[in-house]
């Protein structure tokens, strides 16, 4: 095949994963770098989609089988692109690949993380709970091979990992590498992060510890979360049956982020169905500015869930949030628009719908490309073969990232064409 036949994707979540498979399937050889050691991006760590309320790995697992069906798909994972230059049709890339410190022999036996003693926050939990620096996300992880985390390993002056392995897979003495690849085309798809709730002082996150943002909830509700699917608070593991929902937790705020992140009043909707299904007698308020359910099927998943008497939406904005020190439950202080009274209620447990932050509003994608003030990729600006998709143009959901994938796809065969 020829060199200039070839597509870069940078980016391994789900939108990166479908203009890959799309593109190789249309009989392009396509190189993916994922700076993380696991595919699928944020959509793993959901606990299920909107409105279907099916779990990721459904849509997960279609992907990944056709990655390995595909022979044209060549993976790289702790990868970051260093450098590009070039034109449209002819861009040469530079890659570093980080060490795994675990080779292709690893078949998963969890050996390494046993005998591991080291432990470190859980990032793929947003440190809910602990792992091991050797360690695998999920029971489902893409590739399925562990690895060691080179900031938290004490190195050869441990190395119980290595004489617990039977499969001589681990070796701590691997190197960062640099490669060079010739590309037509580039699909940037580094995707977003949630907005860092630390600075949301008033709502208490980072200082109450009953207070979590949407992304930890997911990770509540979650069968391979740190508490395997129960929604519990953090405080004392009790269950959370009376729950508060703050919508806009930063954003639509000249202060934090000035957009709407789009996805934000379907996730707390949908995290109330997780609450609702697993505590029959739970309650759970809804605190907005406004609702956005774009779309008709969106609507009626919003009407059903008004439709439930233990649910209570409140329009006004949340001024403060604080803690009863004996207790540990949390005090929500707001506004009740529609009332005109300020309310003073008790939860369980609080969650913050935090937006969306594109990934390059804190690292820049090497090259010239240019960014709107928010950090979001200026797409109608880009080079011609380079593209950008989903969350780095604007926050957007699952299903439109994929729609947005698939039309890249295209695009860039025909610019690898060149």
């Amino acid at each position: 095949m020829a060199e200039n036949k070839k597509v870069l994707v940078i980016g391994g979540g789900f939108s990166g994963l479908t203009a890959a498979v799309e593109t190789a399937e249309a009989g392009f050889e396509v190189i993916i770098v994922e700076k993380t050691p696991f595919f699928g991006g944020r959509v793993t760590q959901l606990n299920k989609y909107f409105p279907k309320l099916c779990p990721p790995n459904c849509g997960l697992e279609i992907n990944f089988k056709r990655i390995k069906n595909s022979g044209d798909i060549i993976l790289h994972t702790l990868a970051e692109v260093e450098k590009i230059s070039g034109q449209e049709g002819n861009y040469d890339v530079t890659i570093k690949l980080s060490p795994r410190f675990v080779n292709d022999k690893c078949v998963g036996c969890n050996a390494c993380a046993e005998a591991c003693p080291v432990e470190m926050p859980n990032e793929f939990n947003f440190g809910m709970n602990k792992t091991r620096a050797a360690y695998i996300t999920h029971n489902q992880a893409f590739p399925f091979k562990y690895v060691i985390d080179g900031k938290n390993c004490k190195g050869t002056s441990c190395s119980k990992c290595v004489a617990a392995c039977k499969y001589d897979a681990i070796h701590l003495d691997m190197k960062a590498e640099t490669i060079n690849v010739n590309v037509g085309a580039i699909v940037l798809a580094t995707g977003w992060e949630p907005y860092d709730v630390t600075k949301l002082d008033i709502l208490g996150a980072g200082q109450i510890k009953n207070v979590i943002t949407n992304m930890q909830m997911e990770r509540l509700a979650s069968p391979n979360g740190p508490t395997d699917g129960k929604i519990l608070r953090p405080s004392d593991s009790k269950p959370a049956m009376n729950i508060a929902f703050v919508q806009c937790a930063g954003s639509r705020d000249e202060n934090h982020l000035p957009y709407c992140s789009y996805i934000c009043c379907m996730a707390s909707l949908k995290q109330v169905t997780y609450v609702r299904e697993q505590y029959p007698d739970s309650t759970a308020r809804i605190f907005y500015i406004d609702i956005r359910t774009p779309g008709t099927r969106y609507e009626q998943f919003y009407r059903k869930i008004q439709g439930d008497q233990n649910v209570t939406f409140t329009k006004g904005k949340v001024a403060r949030i604080t803690e009863d020190p004996a207790t540990k439950d949390v005090i929500v202080e707001a506004e009740d628009v529609m009332s005109g009274k300020k309310i003073k209620a008790r939860f369980d447990m609080v969650v913050l719908a935090t937006g969306m932050v594109p990934s390059t509003r804190a690292a820049k994608i090497p090259g010239d490309i240019a960014y709107t003030p928010e950090g979001f990729v200026a797409a109608a600006s880009l080079n011609k073969g380079i593209y950008a998709v989903g969350s780095l143009k604007s926050p957007v959901d699952v299903a439109r990232s994929v729609q947005d994938a698939t039309g890249v796809a295209i695009k860039s065969i025909q610019s690898a064409r060149r």
